[in-house]
C-alpha cells in the first residue's frame, strides 16, 4: 500500500503514517499500537507472514532481539491446562496458558515444554505449532504449542509466579480466559479435540 492508503485502512493521519516510515525507531503511542495490532490481527495469512518475515529482517540489521514467549497449549482427555499468575499484590489477576520466555539461542518449542514442567508438574509433548503472533493486550510476540499430556499430575510447582494450576474443560475455556484474546488457531485446535472426545 501507499503510505496514503495504508493511512486511510487504518483510519488515522497520512502524516502519521509518514513519520512511521521516516523514523522506523519510533514506537507509536499506545492508541496507535491498537490500531496497528487490529489491522495485523485482520489482515490475511499471507499478509501476516510477509509481516513476519519483514520483521524478522528488520531485527537481524538492527540487532535487536524481540522479546519472545513460547505458550504451551496442554490437552488432557477433555481439558486444557491453565495456571493463574500472581498480581503485584499477591491475588490472582488472569489465567492462562503455562508459558515462558524464550532466550537467545533457545527453542521455543522446547521452552514451552520446559516451563510447563516446571510451573505444573505435566510433562507434555509439542504435536505441531499453532502458529505466532504479536498479542492484543501485551504486545509481545507470542508462539504457540499444541501440546499432547504425557504424564504428572497438575499442581502449582511456582508458588511466586502463579496462584493455581487447574485443568479446564474446553467447553469452559472462555469463563477463565476472555475468548476475543485468544489465538484463533488455538479455538480450532481445541474445537477440533472437544469433537473428538465426544465422538
Amino acid at each position: 500500500m501507499t503510505q496514503e492508503a495504508f493511512a486511510s485502512h487504518l483510519g488515522v493521519s497520512r502524516r502519521a503514517v509518514a513519520e512511521w516510515s521516516s523514523r522506523p525507531e519510533m514506537k507509536p503511542s499506545k492508541d496507535y499500537q491498537e490500531v496497528l495490532d487490529v489491522a495485523l490481527e485482520r489482515a490475511p495469512g499471507a499478509a501476516r507472514q510477509r509481516f513476519e518475515s519483514i520483521s524478522q529482517i528488520g531485527m537481524a540489521w538492527t540487532g535487536a532481539e524481540a522479546l519472545t514467549v513460547a505458550i504451551a497449549i496442554v490437552i488432557h482427555e477433555d481439558a486444557v491446562l491453565l495456571v493463574c499468575r500472581r498480581g503485584d499484590d499477591g491475588k490472582g489477576i488472569a489465567w492462562q496458558f503455562p508459558a515462558g520466555v524464550v532466550k537467545p539461542g533457545a527453542l521455543s518449542s522446547t521452552v514451552a515444554v520446559r516451563e510447563t514442567l516446571s510451573e505444573t508438574g505435566v510433562h507434555c509433548a509439542v504435536s505441531r505449532s499453532l502458529g505466532a503472533r504479536l498479542h492484543p493486550v501485551t504486545s509481545v510476540y507470542c508462539e504457540y504449542f499444541l501440546c499432547e499430556y504425557l504424564a504428572g499430575v497438575a499442581e502449582n510447582n511456582d508458588m511466586i509466579e502463579n496462584v493455581s494450576v487447574t485443568w479446564v474443560p474446553i467447553t469452559k475455556l472462555a469463563k477463565f480466559v476472555p475468548a476475543d484474546t485468544i489465538h484463533r488457531p488455538i479455538i480450532e485446535a481445541l474445537e477440533k479435540s472437544h469433537d473428538r472426545a465426544a465422538a
